[in-house]
């Protein structure tokens, strides 16, 4: 895949303070990236310096090859954002507002408004005014105004903030339409860990201005440890057998039984001690593992002042 924007040791320094640490990551075309982190982690902060909307103290950022800091025209051509939330004329229609940006970038079509309109799906209400929308409708409607010239990298920060779960599902389905049938790279900032999962393929986390990892989200999910349920009783005893026996092992008292962190290699020495010490085992389950959880894994032992 080509990679289309690249932050190079990126820094931020604001009175003194170190907002962004030397953050270095690729976005490639065609894929959704998550930016994930914690509010006041930073997330903000770089992605105003990627639109130009703040400058950068040291690093560059480049876009098709061209640089924010040296021809920020010819790089922020390729780019659609929304930061924090679209501005639209509320007193006008949603079409008129498309009418209205239109006029600032060159031969934008009727024909290409109607089109991007039916993509984020507003056709039925795009000549009803704008505060007659649902917060929903807002987002969507500033989505068709980002892609109104046909950008390359689509930027947007916590498009879900506020939304219902409705709302959060169309705006993720849309993102990840653009990203397969526009060939788009997709930036997307949330806190939100279960939505960065599901509309993600690769996520990159940040936590106190510094980049901790960047992954696919299913390798990052998957680790050689696998937590698996155990229904056995009796559970309190069966909690102290596995305390002793075998004390480097993650326990976790369940409504069912306990979850233990293993290897599946594990799971038949485990059995066998059970049915040896006479524990009645109705069921193993895997538990499959979550984003979450595994961002809380990597950020535990990393603490600190949050930024943003």
């Amino acid at each position: 895949m080509k990679s289309i924007i690249e932050l190079k040791e990126v820094t931020k320094v604001i009175k003194g303070r170190k907002i962004i640490d030397n953050i270095s990551f690729k976005v490639n075309k065609g894929e959704v990236f998550g930016f994930l982190g914690p509010n006041g982690a930073g997330k903000t902060t770089t992605i105003r310096m990627m639109v130009g909307l703040m400058g950068i103290t040291s690093g560059d950022i480049e876009i098709a090859g061209h640089s924010i800091k040296t021809r920020f025209e010819d790089a922020v051509r390729y780019v659609g954002a929304i930061v924090e939330n679209p501005e639209m004329y509320k007193f006008m229609s949603g079409y008129d507002n498309l009418i209205h940006f239109a006029r600032m970038s060159k031969r934008i079509t009727k024909e290409k408004i109607n089109e991007v309109v039916a993509l984020v799906g507003l056709t039925d209400r795009i000549h009803d005014k704008v505060k007659t929308y649902s917060l929903g409708m807002r987002q969507r409607l500033g989505l068709a105004q980002c892609l109104l010239h046909d950008p390359e990298v689509l930027i947007l920060d916590e498009p879900t903030n506020g939304l219902d779960p409705a709302g959060i599902r169309e705006i993720r389905d849309y993102l990840r339409l653009l990203a397969r049938e526009k060939n788009m790279a997709v930036i997307v900032s949330s806190h939100l860990l279960s939505e960065m999962e599901m509309m993600c393929d690769r996520i990159g986390i940040i936590q106190n201005g510094r980049l901790i990892d960047v992954q696919f989200v299913k390798e990052f999910v998957q680790t050689d440890k696998q937590s698996y349920e155990f229904e056995v009783i009796p559970s309190e005893k069966a909690m102290i057998l596995f305390q002793t026996s075998f004390p480097d092992v993650r326990l976790i008292r369940s409504s069912n039984g306990i979850t233990v962190e293993v290897k599946k290699e594990e799971i038949p020495n485990i059995v066998k001690i059970l049915v040896e010490a006479d524990f009645q085992i109705f069921s193993i389950k895997e538990v499959a593992k979550t984003l979450e959880d595994r961002f809380l894994e990597v950020t535990a032992a990393k603490g600190g002042t949050n930024h943003d």
